[in-house]
């Protein structure tokens, strides 16, 4: 069978490799959807993480599909059963440097026996919809991460899959005072289907005019800052973090879920004055199924924006998507 692997600095190959042999605390998968994150687009950019000739990097971490074969010890989860998959749960870094990687036709998950990386899904959820589940628990997580209530005024920075999903748990929960940013009008378009009230263009626009106009703008010792008292940064852009700080709110909360590739200078004299907030937000919520819940009572297909089909299984199956690269 073939597997996706990066043996290089953009050399993402197509490896013949032998099917996996589970062990007894070990399942395998039938992968019917995997969605293309943008941590995998920027591993095979710089060439994965510590890649050798004999141990080329797998990627591929956002998945559903059918459990095909379960080891003796593995107890909870039948073959047959339709599922997604928390990749890092059992340890082993699924598609995030671990053995294994989602772009494939069979994958050996390692560790099942724990009980803590299958979860099913309903008959009426597709493979493509639980797959969501993966990025949609990043962005609930940096939501989480910053407490955001309702009577918050929220900026979303990067409406990729991340900021999206962070955008609709907010939404989810009652928070209606969110507006997405982007440079992107095809993302915005999006957010709009997914009934985010406010958006603004940041190439056509000033973001801080529109935020000012949005959510309000105060004096606060001679800064003129906005009314918006909650950010989610998901861009990576140490120059735009950097706006928030000076710009945001007193007393703001700034969850940091972008992967920041370059140190970004933070001014925290302001920090102080302003008695803010700064959190970074890495993973899901403590239950996988909290995902799962929201994508059975909302709809959030409108971010699966391409599809390919697959070209590494022999026979008919789901085809894999691909959604827009997020903060990876």
């Amino acid at each position: 069978m073939k597997v996706a692997r990066i043996h290089g600095p953009n050399d993402v190959r197509l490896d013949e490799v032998s099917e996996p042999a589970c062990g007894p605390d070990d399942a395998i998968l039938e992968v019917a959807a995997c969605g293309i994150c943008g941590s995998d687009v920027g591993y095979a950019k710089i060439g994965g993480i510590q890649v050798r000739a004999d141990a080329p990097f797998p990627i591929g971490h956002e998945l559903a599909g059918v459990v095909a074969e379960i080891g003796k010890n593995v107890r909870g989860v039948k073959v047959g059963a339709r599922v997604a998959l928390h990749p890092g749960a059992a340890g082993f870094g699924l598609g995030n440097g671990g053995p294994g990687g989602g772009f494939t036709k069979r994958l050996l998950v390692r560790g099942a026996a724990q009980g803590k990386s299958f979860f099913p899904i309903p008959d009426s959820m597709s493979f493509e919809q639980a797959a969501l589940a993966e990025p949609l628990g990043v962005g609930m997580h940096a939501v989480d991460q910053a407490n955001v209530r309702p009577g918050d005024k929220v900026a979303v920075l990067g409406a990729g899959a991340i900021g999206l999903s962070a955008a609709f748990t907010m939404l989810d929960r009652g928070i209606e005072d969110v507006c997405v940013v982007d440079l992107s009008e095809a993302r915005l378009e999006v957010a709009r289907k997914l009934g985010v009230p406010h958006v603004v263009h940041s190439k056509s626009a000033d973001l801080w005019e529109a935020l000012g106009r949005i959510h309000g703008r105060q004096s606060f010792f001679g800064m003129d800052v906005v009314g918006t008292n909650v950010f989610i940064e998901a861009t990576g852009s140490g120059a735009l973090l950097e706006q928030v700080v000076a710009r945001c709110a007193p007393a703001s909360r700034v969850s940091v879920v972008a992967l920041h590739r370059k140190p970004a200078t933070i001014d925290f004299m302001i920090v102080l004055m302003k008695q803010m907030s700064l959190v970074g937000a890495m993973e899901y919520p403590e239950r996988y199924e909290t995902m799962l819940e929201l994508i059975a009572r909302r709809d959030l297909t409108p971010m699966i924006t391409h599809r390919f089909a697959s070209t590494i299984s022999s026979r008919p199956s789901p085809s894999p998507r691909r959604r827009m690269p997020a903060r990876r």
